[in-house]
């Protein structure tokens, strides 16, 4: 599908203005992302047993606590996003932060992951600097449910207080992946665990540590976090820094980036990870090696340019998804970021039939062309 340039939306002021904001820009948008998201739940497709939107909330609820405490300006920034778009905040949890919130779910309930949970989501890439001319970059499709990509929409956040940042995300939800003016780009793959507690859902912890002003500071911040449930971190900044951290509840290994690429997809490859993760779909699973192989192998040798890295997100044969039974998986946009220079390049929808959009965080402007058109097929 031929989507238009992707969605932005400015924000600024305190962490209750810029939450009101957003909520009050998409508000009927996200109160039905939210209940889509919360009958996901209920259903017990995604959580290994059916519960009522009662029981799902409640959960939610005892949630709040630690997102509270992990960090207090980002909790009334959701608060507000709530409030302003009609939702109570333990709905914004569930909304924003699903694929965390299904581990909490299973461990709370003690279900089994079923065949059904399609937590295949995302191949990203860290390219170091001496690959790139001296400025490397950070790359990912981002990867759901066909429903989500409607809701796709890139925030460009002018805070009070802290670095201004431009963050993919979907309306509703605090961040998924981004670059602030520091430096520092923070970007996810969706894993599924069976440790998950009570704690803080992913773009609460991605948005804290996109105020980082280094890698390593970004690194601490994931490291100390109450995590809720299971995700892939991959952290990068303008000095060349780079780490990718399989977090789960209980384990978190750290791989840093080295003089060859770092690609995850959606599997562990740890053994501390691979120990607390949930039984995969083996088509998911071959789906995600797939991926893992063909994004390295693409990368392998020469130069590496924006221009290349988004022909790769395009890639057809395993890492460009499009929306098919039984999973529904697609593409539902993709970035391209380079932090020793602010650049950055955004895509709504699959990246094979959509036009990558370029902006700036060098002065905050965005250009109305595309960085590149669709080609052919990498």
């Amino acid at each position: 599908m031929k989507r238009p340039p992707i969605r932005l939306l400015d924000l600024s002021g305190s962490p209750a203005a810029i939450g009101r904001a957003h909520g009050g820009a998409f508000a009927s948008e996200i109160r039905h992302y939210a209940d889509d998201r919360i009958g996901l739940v209920t259903s017990g497709l995604w959580s290994g047993g059916s519960l009522s939107r009662h029981q799902v909330l409640d959960i939610a609820e005892s949630m709040l606590d630690a997102h509270e405490a992990f960090d207090a300006p980002l909790f009334a920034e959701l608060t507000a996003m709530a409030i302003a778009s009609g939702l109570t905040p333990a709905e914004a949890v569930v909304a924003g932060g699903f694929t965390d919130f299904v581990d909490t779910v299973r461990a709370v309930v003690g279900g089994e992951a079923p065949l059904s949970v399609v937590e295949d989501d995302c191949t990203a890439v860290i390219v170091p600097d001496h690959r790139a001319d001296g400025a490397g970059f950070f790359a990912q499709t981002w990867d759901m449910h066909d429903s989500a990509t409607d809701h796709v929409v890139l925030l460009r956040i002018q805070p009070d207080d802290g670095p201004n940042a431009l963050v993919f995300t979907t309306t509703g939800c605090l961040g998924q992946l981004g670059m602030n003016d520091e430096g520092v780009c923070v970007g996810i793959n969706s894993l599924a665990s069976v440790d998950g507690v009570r704690g803080v859902t992913w773009p609460t912890v991605v948005r804290a540590m996109l105020r980082s002003s280094t890698a390593a500071e970004a690194l601490s911040i994931l490291l100390e976090a109450d995590l809720a449930g299971a995700h892939n971190y991959l952290i990068f900044d303008r000095h060349g820094d780079g780490f990718n951290v399989e977090a789960m509840p209980s384990a978190r290994p750290v791989t840093r980036l080295g003089s060859t690429p770092l690609v995850h997809t959606n599997h562990a490859v740890d053994a501390q990870a691979k120990a607390v993760q949930a039984h995969k779909d083996a088509g998911l699973l071959d789906s995600s090696t797939r991926r893992l192989s063909q994004a390295a192998s693409l990368l392998a040798q020469g130069t590496i340019d924006a221009d290349r890295l988004i022909e790769l997100t395009r890639e057809p044969s395993a890492i460009c998804q499009l929306a098919a039974a039984p999973y529904h998986i697609e593409s539902s946009g993709a970035a391209v970021m380079r932090p020793a220079t602010g650049d950055f390049w955004a895509c709504w929808g699959p990246p094979s039939e959509n036009d990558f959009q370029a902006f700036s965080l060098t002065g905050q402007h965005a250009s109305n062309a595309p960085a590149t058109r669709p080609t052919s097929p990498v």
